[in-house]
């Protein structure tokens, strides 16, 4: 854990004091890696038999999950925009 934490500060306290310079091509490499580690997660994923085997289960999991967050999501948003309105509504009065 350290390690990783270590790593991110690495790259943050390099990108402060290179933050002048122009790395236009470093977002098509930062594209790139991520490809490369999705593509490698989805070996992962392939190559682990329990995975697989309850796959079925997984994606039925993994769609109530979804709607789950969509549906309550939504559903705070209206309150908040409620919420924001109705005090807008208080203060032009």
């Amino acid at each position: 854990m350290f390690v990783i934490v270590g790593i991110m500060l690495t790259g943050v306290l390099t990108g402060y004091l290179f933050r002048k310079k122009n790395f236009s091509w470093i977002q098509r490499l930062i594209t790139v890696f991520i490809w490369i580690l999705l593509f490698l997660l989805g070996v992962d994923v392939g190559l682990n038999p329990i995975i697989i085997n309850n796959i079925h289960t997984l994606g039925l999991e993994a769609v109530y999950i979804t709607v789950a967050a969509c549906l309550g999501s939504a559903v705070f948003a209206s309150l908040l925009w409620k919420f924001a309105n109705k005090n807008n509504k208080n203060s032009d009065s």
